[in-house]
C-alpha cells in the first residue's frame, strides 16, 4: 500500500473541501477587491461629476448675467434715445405753435389788405375792381392754404426727421459696447 492508501478517504473529502473552500474564498476576496475599485472609480466618477455639473452653472450663471447687463444696457440706450425723442418733440410742438401764431398774424394782415383793398378800389370803375378784388382773393386764399400745408408738412418732416435719428441713435449704440 502507498502512502495514498494510507489516509482515509474522509480526509482526502476534506481535503478537497479545504480546497475548494480556500479557491471561493480567494474568489470573494478578489471580487471584493475589484468591487471596492469599482466605487472606488464611481465615486471618482460622480466627482468629476459634480464638478462638471458646477462648471456649466457657473457658466450658465455667468451668461445669464452678462445677457441681462447687456439687455439692461440696450434698454438704457433706448430709453435715454426715446428721451431725447421726446424733447425734440416737445421743442417741435412749441415751434409749430409760434408758427401757427406767426400764420395767425399772416392770415389777419392778409384780411386787413383785402379789407383796404375793397375800401380803396371803390374809386376805381367797378370791373376793374371786381377783377382786382378777385385776384387779391384767390391769391390771399392760396397763401393761406400754402402756408397751412406748408406748416403740417414741415411738422410731419421733422417728426419722422426726428424718429429716424432716434432709431439710428439706438442702433448704433446697439453695435457699440
Amino acid at each position: 500500500m502507498t502512502w495514498l492508501g494510507a489516509v482515509p478517504a474522509w480526509c482526502w473529502w476534506l481535503i478537497v473541501l479545504v480546497l475548494v473552500a480556500g479557491g471561493q474564498q480567494y474568489r470573494v476576496v478578489i471580487a471584493d477587491g475589484a468591487a471596492a475599485d469599482a466605487r472606488a472609480e464611481t465615486a471618482k466618477s460622480d466627482k468629476a461629476l459634480a464638478d462638471y455639473r458646477l462648471q456649466v452653472a457657473e457658466r450658465e450663471r455667468r451668461a445669464v448675467a452678462q445677457a441681462r447687463t447687456e439687455e439692461q444696457r440696450r434698454q438704457a440706450v433706448a430709453d435715454e434715445a426715446g428721451r431725447k425723442a421726446d424733447e425734440k418733440y416737445t421743442d417741435l410742438e412749441g415751434r409749430a405753435v409760434a408758427a401757427e401764431s406767426a400764420a395767425g398774424g399772416l392770415r389777419g394782415e392778409i384780411d386787413r389788405l383785402r379789407a383796404g383793398h375793397r375800401a380803396t378800389c371803390n374809386t376805381i370803375a367797378t370791373q376793374q375792381r371786381q377783377a382786382r378784388t378777385s385776384a387779391v382773393v384767390v391769391l390771399g386764399g392760396l397763401l393761406e392754404e400754402s402756408d397751412r400745408m406748408a406748416g403740417s408738412c414741415a411738422a410731419a418732416l421733422e417728426r419722422s426727421r426726428i424718429a429716424g435719428l432716434a432709431c439710428e441713435a439706438v442702433v448704433d449704440r446697439m453695435k457699440d459696447p
